[in-house]
């Protein structure tokens, strides 16, 4: 029970101090889970994002089951999926009851830009510690460019670049795999 509850508080705490959405939580997430705790590797937490953006829902929601689950199977998938939606439940629903009587208000059209700005640093922040960390072969750099090409000319499924760029890893392991033999 005490891990079920560990796992709800560290959740919590994430949800309720992240704005703009999977990727924004990134950070957090990672000095939580990675960091902090010691649940996964870093590496292992990028794979369950990737995993987490294909499949169904929102990315923060499934990260948080995996996790949950990895940690303590299903009470723990549970556990660490209300902890991640209870915060923005409670939020959303307190903001919606009195924000239509503030969206005209200046000062609140100004917070909203900062925090907007500061969600796109955030996401910049994680978008270059993952480009260090993975970007270290001309291969993973041709993958990279060939995504962001495919994302900004093609407009192409974040869920299909995915499945693609893993069916191009798996076919470049193979090669590299016969020409060793």
């Amino acid at each position: 029970m005490r891990e079920l509850w560990k796992l709800f508080k560290i959740f919590f705490k994430v949800g309720l101090f992240t704005f703009g959405g999977g990727y924004a939580m990134l950070p957090l997430l990672k000095a939580e889970v990675v960091d902090k705790r010691k649940y996964l590797s870093e590496e292992e937490l990028l794979d369950l994002y990737s995993i987490g953006q294909c499949t169904p829902g929102i990315i923060a929601v499934n990260v948080a089951t995996f996790i949950g689950y990895n940690q303590a199977k299903i009470k723990g998938a549970i556990a660490a999926t209300l902890g991640m939606i209870v915060p923005s439940v409670v939020i959303i629903t307190l903001i919606a009851s009195v924000l239509k009587n503030f969206m005209d208000n200046r000062y609140v059209v100004y917070a909203f830009y900062g925090i907007r700005i500061c969600v796109v640093a955030l996401i910049l922040n994680i978008i270059y510690d993952l480009a260090k960390k993975n970007l270290r072969s001309v291969y993973n750099v041709v993958i990279f460019l060939g995504a962001i090409g495919l994302l900004v000319g093609v407009n192409i499924s974040a869920v299909l670049l995915v499945v693609l760029a893993g069916c191009v890893a798996l076919g470049v392991g193979e090669i590299k795999r016969r020409l060793i033999k």
